[in-house]
């Protein structure tokens, strides 16, 4: 084929693959929408039980949303990886890596949050600290350590990579990553989620084997989501925030520290043990760099072409724009 067909055909693959999760995601906001709709109606007591609001809303994401993708999905020309083993030690070293990127990635979304709080005059909500600071917390181990990441994995990284790696390994990490990021649907997780995606998409790629990548996501998990969880309950995060935003005096602070001390000396604890990490995962992410590199595919699209045959096509436009939308709807609710 020539250039011109070349970029043609993989655009009409990656727009097939945008529309097919822009479906799925359109199914799972249709369906939480008509749960907020029915609820007061039937259960209106389970509005203010974010257990069971979660719980709905993992329903239709992983048992209605999800399978619609993957049955669409699934037709597409794809390919094999080959297999590379990964021993403990590696992975290990993989993981410490990940830190950096992801802590800078969080604090980059931190700060911009802060300037559009600023910018609209009041301060934007994160969804998922409100979600942690309320949960179960053994909900939070089964939803986030086990459930969303073996999950996720077979669906943003399993699927999107073997459809797209054909065209580079580089744009099949990409494509992964921003769909990934994306589909969390809200500015505070974007960046974070988006760069942990194209960590755990390198990772599928260069060992072909989905369980590399299953398990980075839930130690991710497991100390992002479930043990950071603890840390808050431990020094009580949720009676801090009520203290601070009903502008509690120097005195009732200072009594709300000394009454949870321990808790903050965990926390403190735990906070140097990440620094830790993410001060040698920088150390590890220079000495080496050079071993990050990503292989051409089987068909080449063109330098100069890849975004635009990539993202600017009918599917990916569909699902971009569904998702911005949702974004820029959370930010200003």
């Amino acid at each position: 084929m020539n250039t011109s067909e070349v970029t043609k055909e993989a655009g009409k693959q990656f727009s097939r693959l945008g529309l097919f999760f822009a479906i799925g995601s359109i199914i799972i906001y249709a369906v939480n929408l008509c749960v907020k709709l029915v609820l007061p109606q039937w259960k209106p007591e389970w509005l203010t039980n974010i257990n069971i609001t979660l719980l709905l809303s993992a329903v239709s994401m992983y048992c209605l949303g999800f399978p619609v993708v993957v049955a669409l999905a699934r037709r597409m020309p794809k390919v094999s990886l080959p297999r590379k083993k990964m021993t403990v030690g590696q992975f290990l070293l993989a993981l410490v890596m990940c830190y950096p990127i992801l802590y800078c990635s969080n604090l980059v979304s931190t700060m911009i949050t802060a300037v559009i709080g600023v910018l609209k005059g009041s301060a934007v909500e994160n969804p998922l600290l409100n979600v942690v600071t309320n949960i179960d917390i053994v909900f939070i181990f089964v939803y986030m350590v086990i459930v969303a990441p073996i999950l996720e994995e077979l669906v943003f990284r399993k699927l999107i990579v073997d459809r797209t790696a054909r065209y580079g390994e580089g744009a099949a990490i990409v494509v992964s990553g921003v769909m990934f990021g994306l589909f969390h649907g809200n500015l505070n997780q974007f960046m974070y989620a988006a760069l942990m995606g194209m960590v755990l998409a390198f990772l599928y790629v260069k060992t072909g084997n989905i369980k590399v990548s299953i398990g980075m996501h839930m130690v991710i998990n497991f100390f992002g989501g479930f043990v950071s969880t603890l840390m808050l309950k431990a020094v009580n995060y949720t009676e801090l925030m009520e203290l601070t935003q009903r502008g509690a005096s120097y005195e009732e602070l200072m009594n709300f520290y000394m009454e949870n001390l321990p808790g903050w000396i965990l926390f403190m604890m735990y906070t140097l043990f990440l620094l830790a990490v993410v001060i040698t995962g920088i150390v590890l992410l220079i000495v080496f760099r050079k071993r990050f590199t990503v292989a051409p595919g089987e068909v080449a699209i063109p330098r100069g072409r890849r975004f635009r045959t990539i993202f600017v096509n009918v599917g990916m436009i569909v699902y971009v724009a569904f998702w911005i939308g949702t974004m820029i709807v959370q930010l200003f609710s």
